[in-house]
Order: structure tokens, then C-alpha cells, then sequence
């Protein structure tokens, strides 16, 4: 009898591919968090979703699950865990790779103070909010040709508080 292992389990769940992007796992987007062997030998999946509303939840619980199971654990349940909320800084240099070879310009890290600092142009025309973040290349041109922006969109806000009547 094969006796199989939190690893075993952890290299499973690893290999378990996002279902939007499947070029990329659950792993390398940083969506799963935690994968643990209770004592009674039920395997726990801990998964975050990148947005609160995403669609994708019960797909990735459903492969999580089939997955496992098909790898010979009988009992797995899989868990969201919201707190703390997804960053795109989990997205390892793998993923970061593989979304930028399917044509994602795959997002830089935050720096460890925190949102980007702006800087206030007063005293001028046609003074504007600048973010002081690095220009990031895109899978599409090369640093030289990219132009800083600001990290943080406004329209998001207006989108999500459009009436839907």
C-alpha cells in the first residue's frame, strides 16, 4: 500500500491550472495558499481568490477536488480564504513569466511601503498627478518605450457604482 503524503498532496494541488489562463496554475497566480493534512487525513486546500466576486471560484474548487481525489485522497475539502486579500505580489517569477509569454503584461510588485507615493505638480499649467513608479516593459515593447502609470484606476470605482436599472 502506497501511503501518500502532505507533499504528495501540496505537488497535486500545485499542478491544478487556472481556468481562465490555463497556461498558468494555481501556484504560480499565488491563488493557492495552504495545502495541510488534518489528523484524521482529510486534506485541506486553501485557495484566495484575486477579486471577491470572481467567477471562477467553484471551477477551481471543483478541479482542486477532482484532482486530489483522482490522486488517490478520499477525503479533501477546499476552503476560501479571504483575509489577507490576494496581491499580485504572490504571482511567482514563473507565473510572471508564463502570463508574459501568453501576452499578459504581467503586473510588478508593490514596493514594501505600500500604494505608490504621488506627487503634486501645483503652480503650473496642465499640472497633473504623477505616480512616481518605474516604467515596466509589456510582452509587447521594452522598458525604454514604456510609460509610468498610476497604480490606481478611478473608473473601477465608477464601474462599480453604476445602477444597473
Amino acid at each position: 500500500m502506497v501511503t501518500l503524503t502532505k507533499l504528495d498532496a501540496r505537488a497535486v494541488a500545485a499542478r491544478v491550472t487556472d481556468p481562465e489562463l490555463p497556461t498558468v496554475t494555481l501556484a504560480d497566480l499565488g491563488v493557492l495558499r495552504d495545502v495541510r493534512t488534518e489528523r484524521d487525513g482529510t486534506v485541506v486546500v486553501e485557495i484566495t481568490p484575486t477579486y471577491s466576486g470572481c467567477p471562477a471560484m467553484g471551477v477551481m474548487r471543483a478541479d482542486l477536488l477532482h484532482a486530489l481525489h483522482r490522486a488517490g485522497f478520499p477525503s479533501v475539502e477546499v476552503r476560501t480564504v479571504l483575509s489577507p486579500a490576494w496581491s499580485t505580489d504572490w504571482i511567482t517569477p514563473e507565473g510572471r513569466r508564463k502570463l508574459a509569454e501568453g501576452g499578459i503584461a504581467p503586473p510588478g510588485r508593490l514596493r514594501s511601503g505600500g500604494p505608490a507615493r504621488y506627487r503634486w505638480s501645483w503652480g503650473r499649467p496642465g499640472a497633473r498627478r504623477t505616480a512616481r513608479s518605474a516604467a515596466r516593459p509589456t510582452p509587447r515593447s521594452s522598458a525604454s518605450s514604456a510609460r509610468p502609470r498610476a497604480r490606481h484606476c478611478a473608473a473601477a470605482g465608477r464601474v462599480a457604482s453604476r445602477s444597473s436599472t
